[in-house]
């Protein structure tokens, strides 16, 4: 993904100089500063957020937003009517998340909660308007779940003990989850994303290792897997 990431900022940057290079040689003639320049702050990070994130929502919303705002910069639609639609757009997301959370729900939920429900070896974390660390050094890990709502939570599994499929429930709102794994496993990401997302650093094709699970929900915060 970092690399796919890199490529692609690379190419829009080559693309920008050489724009430049043909303006100033008077090849073509454009405006840098043009009516609504600066939602290109929000549309190119999130357009290149749609080939590289693993949870694509996020990234879909964030184009919309700053297309539609764009247009209404360029007076093709009026901001009167993004007032108007904003709220009802947001339910919309919300609901499509939760229906497609309920149609096509996710292993990684089944196997924390079979867990938990069997109380194997499972912890639970909160971090509200503060910050926490959290080792697993030498432990047996089965399952977690980690809740950072305007906070940080740090959980290194890197040195756990994990001979067998487990599961990670996450919730950032307005917060952060770093999440450390082992080499010898698969990472397999399942979350709902609402204006945040999952960035997995971890991911493996081997199918012999044994796979962390993660599911949850990112609100306005990120959850960030290496």
């Amino acid at each position: 993904m970092k690399k796919a990431k890199n490529i692609l900022w690379g190419i829009l940057l080559i693309a920008a100089g050489v724009l430049f290079a043909l303006k100033v040689l008077n090849v073509i003639d454009f405006n840098i500063f043009f009516d609504g320049w600066w939602t290109l702050i929000i549309i190119i990070p999130c357009a290149v957020g749609i080939f590289t994130e693993s949870d694509k929502l996020g990234s879909i919303i964030g184009v919309a937003i700053g297309v539609f705002l764009l247009l209404c910069c360029q007076d093709v639609l009026s901001f009167e009517l993004l007032s108007k639609l904003l709220l009802p757009a947001i339910v919309i997301i919300i609901g499509i998340r939760l229906v497609i959370g309920g149609l096509f729900g996710n292993k990684a939920n089944e196997l924390f909660n079979k867990m938990k429900e069997n109380g194997l070896n499972h912890k639970e974390y909160y971090a509200t308007f503060s910050s926490q660390n959290i080792s697993f050094n030498g432990e047996l890990f089965e399952s977690a779940e980690l809740n950072a709502v305007f906070g940080g939570v740090k959980c290194d599994l890197s040195g756990a003990v994990i001979d067998k499929d487990c599961a990670v429930k996450v919730s950032a709102i307005f917060g952060g989850i770093t999440i450390l794994v082992p080499e010898n496993v698969n990472v397999k990401v399942g979350t709902n994303s609402i204006f945040g997302g999952v960035t997995n650093k971890a991911e493996s094709a081997d199918k012999n290792r044994p796979t962390i699970y993660i599911s949850g929900t990112c609100m306005f915060g990120g959850v960030d897997i290496k």
